[in-house]
């Protein structure tokens, strides 16, 4: 990659200095193709001024006669910026055409790093929410980058498919049906009356035992569930785990309670038993058997940490929605004693449904909120998965309906994909086979600007994964296809891809070559929109 060929140049022109050296792509090229602030960061440890730590710098870099730039620049208060050559970039287009679909691919730690990352994880209770649907997309993206890079990869769907919730879900549908008295915490959606009315003799038969009925229910509800995300959704799971199955039946309660125990972690108080998770830097213990006796939810995730660690995983990514900020304390306090490396935990925030300004609220269906499925069959998977993709999970988002259904270039899911539709046109018009381009083109000849700046924003390709994978963040790689997309369109508009007939024959080899030396930069720009979008989990139609 063009940016670890400069971090390495730099470590070496500060090698004395243990530093962390960052750069970054200025949005203005005047400021350069990349840039750093490492002279600032120098500036106080070295106690001389920023721009003469950056002159130094540059001074090493240019006596070394790295072919890398062009230019090197220092600008105030201390920043150095770099200018690539056209060499550099041309030869990263040959690369391109060289590896293909395994271009950009990196291993960022280790090609046999095992990692499981769990997403969505809804309580199987009734439909998913939109703030479900993001983490959704975010978790199945998120698998196919670190998959990209090396790691082996398990997409797990945790399914709370007993307890407290489970148990409500089944008061809930006997105080439907009117065999007990409807309370105020219970279940009174729409899709709870449709299922109690359904299975009315269901739940007479199971009248004297809830929790049975509730699991009932909640085992159609995952159906639906499964078919939302896997049919409509197109998000990919490796393992459905069962709470009930896998880890009450399988008795890592009993597995996890031990190792606390062991540990002298466990205390009781008030009739409850606690564990000592202040330890670890929550801001309060917490309860793993309540004072009648039943185990929460933290107990059972803390036995599915050690169940998932049984199965060789001793690094967890979870992605929560909105209104688990207040648990991620404790879950990293129970992954650390039962001695999983490294839990990650990414909360989403929340999620508003805008059309004409407004938020949307309720769904034709459920009469209460759009759910996820709604939303799919509305906007279409594309346009839904790049929207949420487009917004960094920590940021609360309004999602905007009108602009997703727009069939044009201001939708940016279409603006993207069009790019790439554009670069197959034009490939299917020329019909050359690959291999005579490949051949008889001089990649020497794309100098332009136009040409240049596509070429440097597909060299980024590399990056941007590298960058997605070390921060867990998909945004990074959705922001990229919009920044490649709008270097094509540019290209698209300013330069003469196909010349006129006449100019392609007698006397015509300036333009033909030129012509062939064009059709090498939309083929490898085809390739990385390819790799781009499988990895984004959007398609790449034939035509729009």
């Amino acid at each position: 990659m063009i940016k670890t060929k400069i971090l390495n140049y730099l470590k070496k022109a500060v090698i004395k200095e243990p530093i962390e050296i960052e750069i970054f792509v200025p949005e203005n090229e005047q400021f350069g193709h990349y840039s750093t602030n490492v002279a600032l960061k120098l500036a106080k440890k070295l106690k001389k001024s920023p721009l003469e730590i950056a002159e130094e710098i540059k001074t090493k870099l240019i006596t070394n006669h790295y072919s890398l730039f062009t230019k090197i620049e220092v600008a105030p208060p201390g920043f150095i910026n770099f200018w690539i050559s056209e060499k550099v970039l041309q030869d990263e287009l040959r690369e391109i055409l060289k590896k293909k679909q395994n271009y950009g691919k990196s291993a960022v730690k280790g090609q046999m790093s095992k990692v499981q990352i769990e997403f969505i994880s809804a309580n199987p209770t009734g439909p998913l929410t939109l703030a479900n649907g993001r983490g959704g997309f975010m978790g199945d993206v998120l698998s196919n980058i670190l998959e990209f890079c090396g790691y082996k990869v398990e997409r797990e769907y945790y399914v709370n498919d007993t307890g407290n919730q489970i148990l409500t879900l089944g008061k809930s549908i006997l105080a439907t049906n009117g065999f007990i008295k409807n309370e105020e915490n219970f279940y009174k959606g729409g899709y709870v009356k449709e299922w109690a009315k359904k299975h009315k003799a269901i739940s007479k038969k199971y009248q004297n035992n809830p929790l049975k009925l509730g699991q009932l229910a909640a085992a159609d509800f995952l159906k639906e569930i499964k078919k939302a995300v896997e049919k409509e959704a197109k998000i990919k799971f490796d393992r459905w785990t069962s709470e009930d199955k896998h880890i009450h039946k399988k008795s890592y309660i009993d597995k996890v309670l031990k190792i606390f125990k062991a540990k002298k972690l466990i205390y009781e108080k008030d009739g409850a038993l606690w564990l000592k998770t202040t330890d670890f830097n929550d801001e309060k213990d917490r309860v793993l058997i309540t004072q009648d006796k039943f185990p929460t939810y933290f107990l059972a995730d803390a036995g599915h940490f050690l169940e998932t660690k049984s199965r060789g995983f001793n690094s967890k990514i979870m992605i929560l929605g909105p209104d688990h900020h207040g648990y991620v304390k404790r879950i990293q306090a129970a992954a650390k004693i039962i001695g999983l490396k490294e839990l990650k935990v990414i909360v989403t925030q929340a999620v508003r449904l805008m059309s004409a300004g407004k938020e949307v609220k309720m769904s034709k269906r459920t009469g209460e909120f759009v759910t996820f499925e709604d939303l799919i069959k509305e906007v279409k998977p594309d346009a839904a998965r790049f929207f949420f993709l487009t917004h960094s999970p920590e940021t609360h988002m309004d999602f905007d309906l009108d602009l997703a259904k727009e069939r044009s270039m201001k939708n940016p899911v279409y603006y993207a994909q069009y790019a790439a539709v554009r670069c197959q046109g034009i490939i299917k018009k020329v019909n050359i086979r690959t291999s005579d381009v490949l051949r008889t083109s001089d990649v020497q000849k794309l100098n332009t600007a136009e040409d240049i700046n596509l070429m440097r924003q597909m060299a980024r390709f590399p990056e941007a994964v590298e960058e997605a994978a070390k921060n867990y963040n998909p945004q990074i790689l959705a922001r990229y296809a919009l920044d490649l997309a709008r270097e094509f369109h540019n290209f698209y508009e300013k330069e003469r891809i196909i010349p006129a007939r006449r100019s392609l024959g007698e006397g015509g080899g300036e333009e033909k070559n030129l012509m062939l030396a064009r059709l090498v930069l939309i083929r490898a720009t085809l390739i990385i929109f390819k790799n781009l979008f499988g990895l984004l989990g959007i398609g790449l139609p034939d035509k729009m």
